[in-house]
């Protein structure tokens, strides 16, 4: 049971670390979105979300995650992205 209690502890510090990226990641599409703002260009650029999908899944399969679970994922962290750089409130 100590190994297990052990195991989760680093799970947890992980989901910090993950946590902690989540948060950068926002805040530098936030900057995005002002730049995207003040030369009113739209938020969404499904060129550049379709770039990141093919970047993550490539990197999913050499680390031998799978490649859709990943890109679900990718799609909700660009769904908060896309709703931070349309809303008023900022991290």
């Amino acid at each position: 049971m100590e190994r297990i209690l052990a195991l989760r502890k680093k799970v947890n510090e992980i989901d910090e670390r993950i946590l902690y990226f989540l948060k950068e990641r926002m805040e530098v599409c936030e900057s995005i979105g002002a730049i995207k703002e003040e030369h009113e260009i739209p938020v969404r650029d499904y060129q550049r979300e379709d770039e990141v999908y093919t970047n993550v899944m490539k990197k999913a399969s050499e680390l031998k995650l799978n490649p859709q679970e990943v890109k679900a994922i990718y799609q909700e962290i660009i769904a908060m992205c896309a709703r931070i750089q349309e809303s008023d409130t900022k991290i």
